[in-house]
C-alpha cells in the first residue's frame, strides 16, 4: 500500500519554540550536542528554519522570493531544500553538506538524512517527479533516492545506496541498485536507527547459497554411499 502522507507539514512556530524543539530532536540523534546554544551551529537548524519561511511564500505563489531564500540557505548551509517540498515534523539533517531535496518531494514525520543524500528526479518524469518518504525513516550518507517513488514507514536506506523503486514499510535497503532486506515483525524506532548496522543482502544470499551447496554435497555423498 502506498504511504499517504500528503498534507503533513511543519507547524508554524516562533524561533524560540523551534530552537527548543530542535535541541530535543538533535539530542536524540547526535550525542555530541551538550547545550541548547549549540543547535545554532548545526547547518540543518538554519536550513530547515529558512525552508519553513520559503515554503510559506511558495504556497502563496511568491516563487521568486521563495527560491531566493532557499538558494541563499543552500549556499550558507550546503543543504538545498526546494521551497515546494512538503516536510513533516521532527525532520533532521545530520552534517548536511551536499543534501538535495527536490520540489515535489514529500517527507513524513521523524525523518533523518545524512550528508550527501539526494531526494531527486530521474529527469524523465513530469508533475510529481521526486520521492515520497514515509514516517520514521533514516537515509544514510551519500544515498540517492530518485524519481516519483514511495519509501514506506520505518525504513532504513544504507549509506551509498541508490533507490529507484518503491520500498515497502519496515524494511532496509542496501546497495546499487537498492536491494531490500526485510525486518519481519520488527518496528524500527527512531532511537534505534543508524546508517551502518544494516545487513548486506548480497552477503545473505551468498550465505544461503553456501548452505544449499553444503546440503547438496551431503545428499550426493549419501546417494553415492547407498549405491556403492
Amino acid at each position: 500500500m502506498p504511504v499517504k502522507i500528503k498534507g503533513r507539514e511543519m507547524k508554524k512556530k516562533s524561533f524560540e519554540e523551534y530552537k527548543a524543539e530542535q535541541f530535543e530532536l538533535i539530542k536524540k540523534r547526535d550525542p555530541a550536542i551538550k547545550i541548547i546554544e549549540e543547535v545554532e551551529l548545526y547547518p540543518s537548524f538554519w536550513a530547515v528554519w529558512e525552508y519553513m519561511k520559503a515554503h510559506e511564500l511558495f504556497k502563496k505563489g511568491e516563487f521568486y522570493e521563495a527560491r531566493k531564500i532557499s538558494q541563499k540557505a543552500a549556499r550558507e548551509t550546503g543543504i538545498e531544500i526546494h521551497p515546494g517540498a512538503e516536510i513533516g515534523e521532527h525532520f533532521f539533517v545530520d552534517h548536511g553538506h551536499g543534501v538535495v531535496i527536490g520540489e515535489t518531494t514529500i517527507i513524513g514525520d521523524c525523518v533523518t538524512l545524512y550528508q550527501g543524500v539526494t531526494l531527486g528526479g530521474t529527469g524523465k518524469e513530469h508533475g510529481k517527479r521526486h520521492p515520497t518518504v514515509g514516517n520514521n525513516v533514516l537515509i544514510g550518507a551519500g544515498a540517492k533516492v530518485l524519481g516519483s517513488i514511495t519509501i514506506g514507514d520505518n525504513v532504513k536506506v544504507g549509506a551509498g545506496s541508490v533507490v529507484i523503486n518503491d520500498i515497502p514499510s519496515n524494511t532496509t535497503v542496501v546497495g546499487v541498485p537498492g536491494r531490500i532486506v526485510r525486518c519481519e515483525n520488527v518496528r524500527v524506532e527512531v532511537e534505534n536507527l543508524d546508517q551502518v548496522d544494516i545487513p548486506d543482502p548480497i552477503e545473505v544470499e551468498i550465505e544461503e547459497l553456501r548452505k544449499e551447496n553444503e546440503e547438496l554435497k551431503r545428499r550426493i555423498a549419501a546417494l553415492e554411499k547407498h549405491f556403492m
